[in-house]
């Protein structure tokens, strides 16, 4: 027989408090608040069809494709339907905020920052002895052993091991700098000797680098950029009273 347990609602605060959750807590509730004072001071309005399209955006994205899986959704992270319509009246103003306050200012951004925007194809193998990595590199180079063979052989990750160390398209506000720094100037394709990081010693195989282009996914990247370090900026304004 099941067993029943009452949680209360200063309990669950609590917990939040021990589990040092509280800072991250009252940031999103900062965040939230500037959004939506930010959207009512700037005279943005939300209509019953926008809030709709937003709520169908959100249960698609969170693959709730029957009215079962949404009521189960709201069960599972305690929510009610009126929850679920404020999630959705929050991403759609933020939405509408980020573009009437930044829309205008993404390509002059972009052309003075579009060097983090720069992309590498990329491989990479991180090992802890530097002096296996320097070897695996010589014998890389002799032709002794490919660049595959080596991520199958040291790389622990299944689904990165299986795509022989393939990192993707990497921008270089993703890399560390000692990395960004080496592979930027790279000749590609160009196998690196190993960049020793406080991660390990890094091998890495450039098979090419990719100029930025202004295109609608980068645009979109920027904007949301543009408007996270503006929360970021706002938030750092106030002072929070509990």
């Amino acid at each position: 027989m099941s067993q029943t347990i009452t949680i209360t609602n200063e309990e669950i605060i609590n917990e939040i408090k021990l589990s040092c959750k509280m800072p991250e807590i009252v940031e999103q509730i900062m965040t939230r608040k500037v959004i939506e004072n930010t959207a009512k001071e700037v005279g943005i309005k939300v209509s019953n069809e926008a809030l709709q399209e937003t709520a169908d955006a959100l249960r698609l994205m969170s693959k709730l494709e029957t009215a079962d899986d949404t009521w189960a959704w709201l069960k599972k992270f305690s929510l009610t339907l009126d929850n679920f319509e404020q999630i959705a009246y929050t991403n759609y103003i933020s939405g509408q905020l980020a573009h009437h306050l930044f829309a205008n200012k993404v390509e002059p951004y972009f052309f003075e920052h579009q060097l983090n925007y720069a992309g590498v194809a990329m491989y990479e193998v991180v090992l802890d002895d530097e002096d296996l990595a320097i070897e695996l590199f010589y014998a890389i180079k002799e032709g002794e052993i490919s660049f595959h063979d080596v991520a199958c052989q040291y790389i622990e990750d299944k689904e990165l091991r299986r795509k022989g160390g393939y990192k993707g398209v990497v921008h270089r506000k993703d890399l560390k700098p000692e990395i960004s720094a080496a592979v930027f100037t790279a000749q590609a394709p160009q196998l690196f000797k190993p960049i020793v990081t406080s991660k390990g010693a890094h091998l890495i195989l450039v098979e090419e680098l990719i100029k930025p282009i202004l295109d609608d996914k980068l645009r979109a990247t920027i904007l949301v950029d543009m408007f996270s370090e503006w929360l970021k900026q706002q938030i750092e304004l106030f002072e929070v009273i509990q």
